[in-house]
């Protein structure tokens, strides 16, 4: 950094690498959890995914802060922003400002700049029949959030599992993206695991196939959605996706609906070759990552669907 914060400047100048495109991205949230440090942590990695899931480096970031500084402790803003730092040097990049503004509502991310190989990018129109998919975290995170917020029972252990996992970077499977030039990933969010395979599906006019007996559901997240507990945006999820998904009779009704459930800092799904799955499972798996094999590219579809199956 050239100058910045520490200069009281009312912008940051930042060198940039000769050769190297941007990659930008934003997000914001409330908390999904109690603890003020860790919704700081999850945010930022939140933030950063879409960085290291379009096969970029995260460089630069500013916070934005919404808080109502008048009716809750300024410890409680420290601890959001001291998280949010905390994850940023994680994932060695430079935190260059930012913007806060008093509102009753707490909101805390991240505006995040990344460097990126201008022929190296990942897109979700890249699927190629025959191309097998593979997850890098497991599902269930909307559902334990929504838990978390209902103060549910062992609601402690619930958060502990929740921060595990979307306050975990995804810098490791990004790395793998970039040194095997994967061009087809997508980071699973809000729309969860199969909203955004079908947008990937739709962006390459391809057909694919999800098996659920191969996704890694959370078990605390099967266990409370087989008491109701499943939040809205999942059910809307899945009827947004209408008629460009079917629904395998023998796929039971509850892990169909979790295939819909909405992530907050998922992991990252990413299509290969045939012929290089079992070298990307062993990469992610050497850098302790998951690398769950969770369907396929099937075929061409001037639509774009997605065939849910066992």
């Amino acid at each position: 950094m050239i100058t910045g914060t520490s200069d009281n400047e009312d912008a940051a100048i930042l060198h940039f690498p000769a050769g190297k495109a941007l990659v930008q991205t934003l997000d914001f949230f409330t908390p999904i959890v109690n603890d003020p440090y860790r919704f700081g942590q999850i945010a930022a990695a939140n933030s950063l995914s879409d960085v290291y899931a379009m096969g970029g480096e995260p460089w630069c970031a500013m916070n934005i802060v919404c808080f109502p500084i008048k009716d809750m402790p300024r410890d409680m803003l420290r601890d959001i922003i001291l998280g949010g730092y905390d994850k940023l040097r994680e994932s060695r990049a430079v935190l260059a400002g930012g913007h806060s503004v008093e509102d009753p509502e707490i909101k805390y991310g991240l505006s995040v700049t990344g460097i990126i190989d201008p022929d190296g990018y990942t897109s979700n129109a890249a699927l190629a029949v025959g191309d097998q998919l593979i997850l890098t975290k497991p599902i269930g995170t909307g559902v334990i959030a929504t838990a978390v917020k209902a103060n549910w029972d062992g609601r402690d252990a619930l958060e502990d599992t929740l921060y595990t996992w979307a306050g975990r970077l995804n810098d490791r499977s990004g790395r793998v993206v970039r040194e095997m030039r994967i061009r087809a990933v997508t980071d699973i969010t809000g729309f969860g695991l199969g909203g955004h395979l079908l947008e990937m599906a739709r962006a390459s006019r391809r057909s694919v196939a999800l098996h659920v007996s191969r996704v890694p559901f959370l078990d605390q997240a099967v266990e409370l959605a087989g008491m109701g507990m499943i939040p809205a945006g999942s059910f809307a999820n899945k009827q947004h996706c209408g008629n460009h998904v079917t629904v395998d009779a023998a796929v039971p009704a509850l892990q169909g609906d979790l295939v819909f459930d909405a992530q907050t800092s998922g992991g990252l799904l990413m299509a290969v070759p045939e012929h290089r799955l079992a070298e990307t499972v062993s990469r992610l798996e050497d850098a302790g990552e998951l690398a769950a094999h969770v369907g396929e590219v099937t075929g061409d579809h001037s639509c774009g669907h997605l065939h849910v199956l066992p």
